[in-house]
């Protein structure tokens, strides 16, 4: 997976950096980039970022309450 990740990040700089192509194509492609590297990291590290979130609202309702 790293390894389409860096080809398709060169892609996206090389479209970024070459001034005769279409820029909008390469900014589209960073942005599909971070989408799917977010959602396989939210995909991965569901279980620890719902724990640290209920934490965070205990400790508020606490103070709250």
């Amino acid at each position: 997976m790293k390894k389409h990740l860096t080809n398709a990040f060169l892609k996206a700089r090389n479209a970024l950096a070459n001034r005769n192509g279409d820029q909008m194509t390469g900014w589209l492609i960073v942005v599909l980039i971070v989408v799917v590297v977010g959602a396989v990291f939210m995909t991965l590290y569901q279980g620890s970022i719902t724990q640290i979130w209920n934490s965070i609202v205990s400790k508020i309702t606490g103070l709250l309450s």
